[in-house]
């Protein structure tokens, strides 16, 4: 990760004042030598939580997002991603230190957080936890405070995450599903999303999100952190309310691409046993997104009769949504068409990958807002 990834424009903190000039001059030296490790490391200062916001043209989002981070006394710092729409202008004016990424080189939601996370410690070097959170995303009340408590508990644990709500899932369709996505099962877990509260010793040992990766990012960093020893963990709680605004289907064909590409890119990096990281995914959008269609069309123009072999994806729909249904989870025939439609464009994120990574070609994000 490059020190040198953005510009800033930082109001001073209460945190900063209280600080000696010349300890602030000390920090930025050792900022300049490039480790992020040596920022985190023996302060000897009582624990300190930050919060690092992420996002671009937000706009009403972003206001609710930030408030609800100072209204938990958080440390918050804005990362900008080229927005037009003021949203640096009216983080500033909200009192968080605000970092304009350089838009010259590709963006990626990984090299933001890393960008925001270089420049609160950079203000806050005795920084012992940091918060994630998406602009679209608003803090629910007391997270923090549960989240901090099972970390003072449980020594081990390096991530911990809660239920992440959709703001709005009855407005269409897609937004249901974001919701029904988000509600994983309460325990130790494998991976957690974006929004979650880290310990800062250990996401810095592990050196960051991977900058070059255009989406999953986050589990991609669990692998990491518990391949060094540590734990991950969902929580019962509610932690963020989540703005999803997927009006269109083009829109919800475009993010379920985008995971197609994350499971594709995922399972070459870490897809070696005993991990297996996102091998399976990638398998399942191959095969029922590419790989049973195209044999069954060239089948079909051999033997007509074999046409007749695409009703296993409407028995697939019959079969999940039964499941769904005595599971008692909402829109269960709704989500089974869903989950199997999606098959398609994770496939063609999934190819698009490996064509990518088959020319030698940097991936280009792909967005859906």
């Amino acid at each position: 990760m490059s020190w040198d990834d953005s510009s800033r424009d930082c109001p001073r903190s209460p945190g900063n004042e209280r600080r000696p000039a010349a300890r602030r001059r000390s920090h930025r030296s050792r900022q300049a030598e490039g480790s992020l490790v040596s920022a985190a490391e023996g302060s000897g200062v009582a624990p300190v939580l930050g919060a690092v916001i992420i996002g671009r043209n937000e706009g009403e989002r972003l206001r609710r997002c930030l408030t609800s981070c100072a209204a938990l006394g958080t440390r918050r710092v804005y990362v900008d991603s080229g927005s037009t729409d003021g949203s640096a202008e009216l983080a500033m004016q909200l009192g968080a230190r605000v970092v304009r990424l350089d838009m010259g080189k590709p963006f990626t939601a990984a090299r933001a957080r890393n960008a925001g996370l270089r420049e609160m410690l950079a203000a806050v070097p005795e920084l012992e936890r940091v918060q994630f959170i998406d602009g679209d995303c608003e803090l629910g009340p007391g997270w923090l405070a549960s989240a901090s408590a099972f970390l003072d508990a449980h020594p081990d644990v390096v991530a911990v995450a809660g239920r992440r709500r959709e703001r709005h899932p009855e407005a269409t369709v897609y937004n249901q599903l974001c919701d029904i996505e988000w509600n994983t099962p309460v325990g130790e877990a494998k991976a957690i999303g974006g929004d979650a509260l880290f310990r800062v010793e250990a996401i810095v040992r592990a050196g960051g999100y991977r900058d070059g990766l255009i989406a999953g990012e986050e589990p991609e960093l669990c692998v990491r952190l518990r391949a060094a020893g540590g734990r991950i963990w969902r929580i019962d709680a509610d932690m963020t309310w989540h703005d999803a605004a997927i009006a269109r289907f083009s829109q919800w064909w475009r993010r379920t691409m985008r995971s197609g590409y994350a499971f594709a890119e995922g399972a070459h990096l870490h897809g070696a046993a005993p991990e297996r990281h996102f091998v399976r995914e990638t398998r399942r959008a191959l095969a029922w997104g590419a790989l049973l269609p195209v044999a069954i069309v060239l089948a079909s123009c051999l033997l007509p009769a074999a046409a007749a072999l695409l009703l296993i994806y409407p028995a697939q729909w019959i079969r999940l949504g039964r499941r769904f249904a005595a599971q008692g989870g909402p829109l269960p025939w709704r989500h089974a068409f869903f989950l199997i439609l999606g098959r398609f464009p994770e496939a063609q994120g999934a190819i698009k990958f490996l064509l990518a990574r088959a020319s030698g070609r940097a991936g280009a994000l792909i967005e859906y807002k």
